[in-house]
Parts: C-alpha cells; sequence; structure tokens
C-alpha cells in the first residue's frame, strides 16, 4: 500500500521560509484554526508575529498565500504522522482501524475544533482559489488511501466473483465513516466519534472479509 498516492490537482505554489516568514505563519496558522481565514487579517497577524504588515506581503506576497502555507503545511504533517503510524501495521484491515485511530490522536492533539480542511473549505469553496487545491487534494488522498487498503480487504472475493467494484464501494464507505467521525468532532455534538467509526469500520471490515 503506498500511502503517497498523487491526485491530477495542479500543485500550488509554495514560498522558501525565512524565520520571520515562519514567525508570521506560525501565528496565522493558530488565529486561522481558532476564529476562521476570513476573520483573521493581515493586520493581526502581523501584530501576533511581531512583524510589519510590509513584511508580510514582502515574504508571502498575499493573505492568500498564507493560507497556502497553513493548510499545505497542516497537510504535510497529516500526511507524516499517519504515515508514521501506518508503518507498525501489516495486513490492510489493521492498516484500517489504524488510521482511525491515527485521526483520533491527531483530533486530540491538533484539531479540537475539527478537521482544519473541512473548516476551510467551509470558507473556500472556489476552486481557483490557490489553497483549494491543498483542501481537495487531502481528500481524494484519504479516499485513495482508504481504496487501496479496501483492496487488500476485497482481493480474494474478486477474484472469486470477477468483480471490480467492491473495493472501491468499500473504500468510499469508509471514507464516509471517516469523515463523519471528523466533522461530528468538530460539532461535539457526542463523545469519541472517531472511536465509534473505528468500531463501524471494523465491523464493516469483517463483513467485507
Amino acid at each position: 500500500m503506498n500511502t503517497s498516492t498523487s491526485t491530477s490537482t495542479v500543485e500550488p505554489r509554495r514560498i522558501s521560509m525565512t524565520p520571520g516568514a515562519q514567525r508570521a505563519l506560525d501565528a496565522a496558522s493558530r488565529l486561522f484554526y481558532e476564529h476562521g481565514i476570513h476573520a483573521v487579517g493581515v493586520d493581526l497577524i502581523a501584530a501576533e508575529a511581531g512583524v510589519t504588515k510590509k513584511t508580510l506581503y514582502d515574504r508571502f506576497g498575499s493573505k492568500e498565500q498564507i493560507v497556502v502555507e497553513y493548510l499545505a503545511a497542516r497537510d504535510e504533517r497529516w500526511r507524516a504522522f499517519l504515515t508514521e503510524r501506518l508503518k507498525s501495521e501489516q495486513g490492510a484491515a489493521e492498516r484500517i482501524v489504524a488510521v482511525f485511530d491515527a485521526s483520533r490522536a491527531w483530533a486530540e492533539e491538533n484539531s479540537p475544533r475539527g478537521c482544519s480542511m473541512v473548516n476551510a473549505h467551509a470558507e473556500i469553496s472556489d476552486p481557483s482559489h490557490p489553497a483549494y487545491a491543498i483542501i481537495t487534494g487531502q481528500k481524494k488522498w484519504m479516499l485513495a488511501l482508504f481504496t487501496d487498503l479496501a483492496r487488500g480487504i476485497d482481493r480474494g472475493r474478486d477474484r472469486q466473483r470477477g468483480g471490480g467494484g467492491s473495493a472501491a464501494q468499500l473504500g468510499r464507505t469508509l471514507m464516509l465513516l471517516h469523515e463523519g467521525a471528523l466533522v461530528a468532532h468538530g460539532l461535539g455534538i457526542f463523545k469519541d466519534p472517531v472511536t465509534q467509526a473505528r468500531e463501524e469500520a471494523s465491523r464493516l471490515i469483517g463483513t467485507s472479509g
């Protein structure tokens, strides 16, 4: 299973980080996640980072680019975190369960207000925005990951039946469980939705196997 599955979306432009730019990005990342992207202006980011607004524009060029760097950095951290967690698991079923375990740990440590990509998509729905490809790209990557893992579950059944659609269907169902749990976590309607989704996924895998 290859967790570096790529998508066909064009990668957005990235910038090289100076210490000042990194300090500004750290401040922006905290503010964007806590208050929302549209609610946070460049003046506030500059004040929180202890830099001038001119420095921000010199380093990033625009607020849009700061948003790109914020989401891209979180995406990179999540993919590295999940990939590391999956290294110790061998079978497809164990890896599927491990995805939910990793998401629960990540949510508790990094995402008390819910998935940053889902939250960002609520504010950025225009495909022409440079950060849009990062948001949808992460979710496409997750779907590809679940589908790859589902092939390991359904390989024997597909050979017997001569079918090719069951892995795709299982991958989409696992994705729905996973993403629904992340949204429920952000809403805080009931306790520990990711664990409940993990249990549902485990039952689904048992049925599929």
